[in-house]
């Protein structure tokens, strides 16, 4: 299981060029997090389709059961941590 959430989180990473993935280490109710500004005048649609378009695959094979996603652009991750 943690091969396959690390190949995850380094496909993410590729895509959407950060570092800045958070992923939970079950696969049954995964969750993740992207920082990254290619999510820049995105809707929240449009990001979440970014996402399911890495990780379609292990979703369709029932390797990931459900999902939460979370993205965000630097600042508006700078915000969130401050409200924090």
């Amino acid at each position: 299981m943690k091969e396959i959430v690390k190949k995850i989180k380094k496909n993410l990473q590729k895509k959407f060029f950060t570092k800045k993935v958070y992923i939970s280490e079950t696969l049954e109710n995964l969750m993740i997090i992207v920082v990254s500004n290619y999510f820049e005048n995105m809707s929240l649609l449009e990001r979440q389709k970014n996402i399911y378009k890495v990780i379609t695959g292990y979703i369709t094979d029932k390797t990931i059961h459900s999902v939460s996603i979370k993205t965000y652009t630097l600042n508006e991750w700078k915000k969130q941590k401050n409200i924090e």
